[in-house]
């Protein structure tokens, strides 16, 4: 288990680390309603999809501890963040657990949090059996202990190779606009002692075409019933690439974050965030006057371009239909 610990709950508050800080300042927020926890999530204190979800469930809690709605607590965290499925699969959890009750409603967001932990070592060891030794993976955004609660799920199949003794090393997107990638799992690959470099997001491509990169394991926001996979924008780009030149595509996720309720991708919900995270870095604007942006958060990879899904029920492959069918039921959620 590392030693990470993006959420905690204590009882009578969901301590959460501020990961718009990191890595330059390390600091903690205590929210002690769901209100101050969707603020967390929306403006990404909190991030990640399973560590969204794990976040929402002691939401709920609070609020059943508070005497509020909880359903109304839920909707609004529902809102928070549109692509991600674990945030509406964990509130569905709790509130069918619970029913208003604040002791079970926070014994299931405990559970909840403990089945990721073992989720993510079960992702980690069939992910590193799948990684040659001595390979360099490619990774984008963050999916480690940040946005899981456990090991992570992409950065976990990376963490688990390297205690292994493979001798991996790591390429790490930056990740535009908020640089995940270079602020979050470069630090996390630190503490790690993983071998790693950051790299622009531009760069990738060539790399993999120039033979640097033997695997790229990512993680998902959203896996729809055909395996289509929605994931941090600039996810599907190195799909193509990685296609073009023979380089295995992986994705790393707990089967909680499948969505057998969506057909394909084309009915994934894609979050568009606002233009000044792509008009200004670092809170100085870079754009001229007048310049408009897009800001979508995620792009969807077909499942064509998916060479496997690592899940803690096993590695899954095409025909991708029938492999989800084979493990969603095992957490099937009334909605």
């Amino acid at each position: 288990m590392t030693d990470i610990q993006p959420v905690e709950w204590r009882g009578d508050a969901l301590r959460i680390l501020d990961q718009t800080l990191l890595p330059g300042v390390v600091r903690y927020i205590d929210a002690r309603d769901a209100a101050a926890v969707a603020e967390a999530i929306r403006r990404l204190a909190v991030r990640g999809a399973p560590l969204i979800g794990i976040a929402a469930a002691y939401a709920l809690a609070l609020a059943a501890r508070r005497g509020d709605d909880v359903r109304q607590a839920a909707e609004a965290l529902a809102a928070t963040r549109p692509t991600a499925v674990n945030l509406r699969w964990a509130l569905d959890r709790v509130l069918a657990a619970s029913a208003g009750d604040a002791t079970l409603a926070a014994a299931e967001a405990v559970r909840i949090h403990e089945e990721q932990i073992a989720a993510d070592e079960r992702i980690g060891r069939l992910g590193a059996d799948l990684i040659a030794a001595g390979a360099t993976i490619l990774t984008h955004c963050n999916a480690g202990a940040l946005a899981t609660g456990g090991i992570g799920t992409a950065l976990g199949v990376i963490k688990t190779a390297h205690r292994d003794g493979k001798r991996v090393r790591a390429l790490v997107d930056e990740t535009r606009p908020l640089l995940q990638g270079a602020r979050l799992t470069a630090w996390e690959l630190a503490q790690e002692g993983v071998p790693h470099e950051i790299i622009v997001d531009a760069a990738a491509a060539g790399l993999i075409a120039r033979g640097h990169v033997q695997a790229i394991v990512v993680g998902a926001d959203r896996i729809a019933a055909n395996g289509d996979v929605a994931n941090k924008v600039g996810t599907y780009g190195l799909a193509l690439a990685a296609q073009a030149h023979g380089v295995p595509f992986y994705i790393a996720a707990p089967v909680s974050t499948i969505d057998t309720a969506t057909a394909s991708g084309g009915g994934i919900n894609i979050e568009e965030r606002g233009e000044d995270e792509v008009l200004s870095f670092a809170s100085a604007r870079t754009a001229p006057d007048g310049s408009a942006a897009r800001n979508p958060s995620f792009d969807v990879t077909p499942a064509a371009l998916v060479s496997a899904i690592i899940t803690e029920c096993g590695v899954l492959r095409a025909p991708y239909a029938d492999a989800i069918a084979g493990v969603a039921p095992k957490t099937a959620v009334a909605r």
